[in-house]
């Protein structure tokens, strides 16, 4: 009698061992979307590679880097785990009989879809992650996160299948390798740590788009280049006197877009507590535990919470500030 070679576990399970991995890295990447967006702080405050000093997640996702032709590069990202999630489960909604031949041709098709995918998604992170430790110098859990899963799904979609022609793999590996990283380098060609062609680190017509130039000085920050007007300042005493009060992290950019919202003399005289240790900057101090507070910026005014880099406007209007509103600038977004 001749027995039917089983089919190995991982070729049973594999679209469904990709497509879970593809909806975490959607998660995760359509989170960071939201953050960027949003201009919040992700929860993370991972440090520096470089001593004495703190980037994490938000200073990664405030880097020049983190941004592709006007759009947060996690957005990039949340298509395509989400093109991979459709590719490993479109064969697995149909059915055998009638659907049998196209079931057979959608997975030949998809699986290669996988494949190419997988391979341009590793290729990316891999550059990707040469940027986060040599450029930014940071260590991001998230991005780390996501390189892990596109190399994952990689191995998955070459083992997780019968090839019938193992050439294939390694001539498709070579093309879309190279073509992804060309592409790689053609989009980040002007980018340097301070800025690119298209989001220069200036202040231009008061809007305020700041990207770091270099790392901030531990337990001071950056510096505050704006100059404040009679607005700016008026504002600020009068978050003084009602008891509001902001707090921050040194480290924090989403914090110096604040400050220079306020300008250099204004921002004298804002309540505002620095939640990060000079000499730790992955720590939090007690006032700013017991406030609870997770992110920065976060202002308290008036008994509720704010969290991100607020307009002056919003501040006044929450405030109930009622004096001049010719504020000098504005957050581009």
């Amino acid at each position: 009698m001749i027995r039917r070679r089983s089919t190995p576990w991982i070729h049973r399970f594999s679209r469904l061992l990709i497509a879970g991995i593809a909806s975490c890295g959607a998660l995760v990447t359509g989170y960071l979307t939201i953050v960027k967006l949003s201009g919040k702080e992700a929860v993370c405050t991972a440090s520096s590679a470089a001593a004495g000093t703190a980037a994490g997640c938000n200073n990664v996702l405030s880097s020049p880097w983190a941004t592709v032709l006007g759009q947060p590069l996690a957005l990039f990202g949340f298509l395509a785990y989400f093109g991979m999630l459709v590719f490993a489960v479109a064969p697995l909604l149909l059915k055998g009989g009638e659907n049998k031949e196209q079931r057979h041709k959608l997975e030949n098709l998809t699986w290669m879809f996988l494949l190419i995918g997988s391979i341009s998604m590793t290729v990316f992170s891999s550059y990707l992650m040469y940027v986060l430790f040599s450029q930014i110098k940071a260590v991001c859990p998230y991005c780390i996160a996501s390189a892990l899963f596109s190399l994952t799904m990689l191995v998955l979609t070459i083992i997780g299948r019968n090839w019938e022609d193992i050439g294939q793999i390694f001539f498709t590996a070579i093309i879309v390798g190279m073509v992804t990283l060309i592409g790689t380098l053609g989009v980040y060609a002007g980018v340097t740590p301070g800025g690119t062609a298209e989001q220069p680190n200036q202040i231009e017509s008061g809007a305020i788009s700041f990207v770091p130039k270099q790392n901030p000085k531990p337990g001071v920050g950056w510096e505050i280049t704006t100059t404040s007007g009679e607005a700016e300042i008026a504002l600020a005493r009068h978050l003084k006197d009602i008891g509001a009060q902001e707090y921050i992290a040194w480290w924090c950019p989403h914090c110096h877009d604040q400050k220079l919202l306020f300008g250099k003399e204004a921002y004298k005289e804002v309540p505002h507590t620095d939640c990060a240790p000079a000499n730790n900057p992955n720590a939090q101090k007690q006032e700013c535990k017991a406030a609870g507070i997770q992110s920065y910026p976060t202002w308290k005014i008036k008994g509720k919470t704010y969290t991100g880099a607020q307009s002056l406007e919003e501040l006044a209007k929450v405030s109930g500030y009622e004096g001049p509103t010719n504020f000098k600038y504005y957050l581009r977004r």
